[in-house]
């Protein structure tokens, strides 16, 4: 079966696309042969309206439902795109997560997540059928709704270093930095999965460079290679009750918004002087990500092997500065842990978000469980069972039977083309 899965993620800096050619094994095997992916930019005007419809915007419904319609239309023609590009026009099925909104957790727990991105409006400029709604199903289950990446994980990952469980067994961590970071942290095929949001990734440090100069994001690090780290504000910021949560939690922008740097370090600062801005803000920001990281792994990743390789992915990977700073965090924190990139182990890094809904997406529709196995009979996630996850449109007929096995591990074969270059944005959104 082939799929595009389509994403957009925290820092809404563009549509992800990436095909992927799903092929279940009667051994349980799941073979992913990546067939390409890409970036398409957002329409004119589109990822400005989405940027200040987040929190804490104050967005009425009208805005929701143009937004959903608007994003629904993009989604749809990049799968458009991405399918004739690298499949020829033969997919079988667009696997859409959209563009979230809103994660809604109290008191540590989820209890709602909104996507916008309607469906039948991907349906209709694909010609495809659709699954999406893939996070809403775990959270009614108990779970976080995130990471749901921790399937791809488990499944591709798991088995751990030494898997025998001898001396040298080290478990894996795979590590997305993204608008938010999050981490998986897996082992043999018999100890639980454990996945969590461990704190800001990208997002603080887009907002502050936006700011400071009108960029969206810190190319290679050069910002904050300019700039001397804060120890005082970074004391600060480390001193944010989220990073106390036990495992799984999930968090957004409903608690890193563009303003929670500035709020958190002008109260601080209040009676001490200034708090740090420009190229010092940024390095001091940069050093959050890398410090509250390297933390989470060695504070959270429970008793079992100690982790002995984190493979990372997300824009984070191409931030030269970040990546520096988390190996110092990690030699500190998590002793012997290597620092390898998805890419070096075959999977495309800056699509593999992407590939994780496509590979949801053909779950789904074969009616196999969206999320890995945790601790004590509940999920990575923290739901209370497995779920089949997303919804279909339109609802018939199924684009898949139900398989005769259950998957077991996923491999990804060698990818059939290189990364393609990003699109021209399209004129405009469509009213």
């Amino acid at each position: 079966m082939i799929v595009v899965g389509v994403s957009s993620g925290t820092s809404v800096d563009a549509i992800d696309t990436a095909v992927a050619d799903l092929d279940l094994a009667a051994d349980g095997t799941l073979t992913l042969r990546p067939l390409g992916h890409g970036e398409h930019p957002w329409p004119a005007g589109l990822r400005e309206r989405l940027l200040a419809a987040l929190p804490p915007a104050p967005v009425g419904v009208a805005e929701w439902c143009a937004l959903d319609t608007l994003v629904g239309q993009a989604l749809g023609d990049a799968a458009r795109s991405a399918a004739e590009e690298h499949a020829g026009g033969r997919a079988d099925l667009v696997a859409s997560h959209g563009q979230t909104l809103y994660h809604w957790v109290e008191a540590g727990r989820a209890r709602g997540t909104l996507q916008v991105g309607q469906p039948a409006w991907i349906a209709e400029r694909s010609g495809l059928p659709v699954v999406s709604d893939l996070r809403a199903g775990d959270v009614a289950a108990g779970g976080q709704g995130a990471p749901l990446v921790s399937v791809l994980d488990a499944l591709w990952l798991g088995g751990g270093e030494g898997a025998d469980g001898g001396p040298g067994h080290r478990r894996t961590a795979a590590l997305n930095i993204g608008g938010i970071a999050n981490v998986t942290v897996v082992g043999r095929a018999d100890e639980p999965v454990l996945a969590w949001d461990t704190g800001p990734g990208n997002c603080l440090v887009d907002a502050a460079v936006q700011r400071l100069a009108g960029l969206p994001y810190d190319r290679d690090g050069a910002l904050a290679a300019a700039g001397t780290v804060d120890p005082d504000a970074l004391a600060v910021l480390l001193d944010e009750p989220y990073y106390a949560l036990p495992v799984p939690r999930s968090t957004g922008r409903e608690l890193f918004d563009a303003g929670y740097a500035a709020a958190r370090l002008a109260a601080a600062h209040a009676t001490r002087g200034r708090a740090p801005d420009g190229p010092d803000l940024v390095a001091t920001l940069t050093e959050l990500t890398a410090a509250t990281i390297a933390r989470s792994l060695a504070r959270d990743a429970g008793p079992g092997a100690p982790v002995g390789r984190v493979v990372v992915s997300g824009g984070g990977a191409h931030n030269p500065v970040l990546l520096g700073r988390l190996r110092a965090h990690l030699a500190a924190e998590v002793p012997g842990a290597e620092l390898v990139t998805a890419d070096a182990l075959g999977l495309p890094g800056d699509a593999k978000e992407a590939y994780l809904f496509a590979l949801l997406g053909y779950l789904g529709v074969h009616g196999l469980p969206g999320t890995a196995a945790g601790g004590d009979g509940a999920r990575a996630t923290g739901a209370r069972r497995p779920v089949v996850l997303g919804s279909l449109t339109p609802p018939a007929p199924l684009p898949a039977a139900a398989p005769a096995t259950a998957v077991r591990r996923l491999v990804v074969a060698p990818p059939a083309d290189r990364r393609v270059a990003a699109r021209p944005a399209p004129e405009g959104p469509r009213p």
